[in-house]
C-alpha cells in the first residue's frame, strides 16, 4: 500500500501550536517583528490581547491594529510603528507576571517605568488599563508587562 499522506507543508500551514502564556506570545511575535522591520505583525485573537493592544496604540508604541476573522479564528494584525529615521519605537517589551509567578501590585506599589518614560500594562477589575491609569483610580492589579 502507498501512503496517501499530504504534502509536509500543508501540515505546517495548518498547524497551530498551544500556547500556554498567550501574552508572553503577543509580546514575543511584535518584538521579532522589530527585529526584522516588519511592518506589521499578525497572532491569534483574544479580548486580553486586543485589550493590550488598545493601551499600545493609545501610548503611541504601535501605529494601528485590527481584529480580521479568517474563516472560524479571529486574528489580531498589529501595525508597528518606527521613528522619523527608522529607529524602533519600542526599546523594551517584557513579560512581568507570568503563569508561573504572577506579579500583583496595590495602586501604591505601582512603579514607574524609567522614570515616567515607560508603560506599566495592568490588568484590574475595573479592566486593562496602564499603571499611571491604576494609580489615579485607586486600584491594583496582576502587572502583565512593561513597555518603554
Amino acid at each position: 500500500m502507498t501512503d496517501q499522506r499530504p504534502p509536509l507543508q500543508d501540515e505546517c500551514r495548518s498547524f497551530m501550536a498551544a500556547v500556554t502564556d498567550s501574552i508572553a506570545d503577543m509580546f514575543t511575535r511584535i518584538r521579532n517583528g522589530i527585529q526584522a522591520r516588519h511592518q506589521r505583525v499578525d497572532m491569534p485573537s483574544s479580548k486580553l490581547k486586543v485589550e493590550v493592544a488598545r493601551i499600545l496604540k493609545e501610548e503611541g508604541y504601535i501605529s494601528n491594529f485590527k481584529v480580521n476573522e479568517e474563516g472560524r479564528k479571529k486574528v489580531l494584525r498589529i501595525v508597528l510603528r518606527y521613528g522619523a529615521d527608522g529607529e524602533n519605537v519600542i526599546t523594551t517589551l517584557d513579560r512581568v507576571s507570568r503563569p508561573g509567578r504572577r506579579v500583583y501590585a496595590r495602586a501604591r506599589e505601582i512603579s514607574k517605568v524609567q522614570g515616567g518614560l515607560g508603560v506599566n500594562i495592568l490588568t484590574t477589575p475595573r479592566g486593562v488599563m496602564t499603571g499611571k491609569q491604576a494609580r489615579r483610580a485607586g486600584v491594583g492589579g496582576e502587572i502583565l508587562g512593561i513597555v518603554s
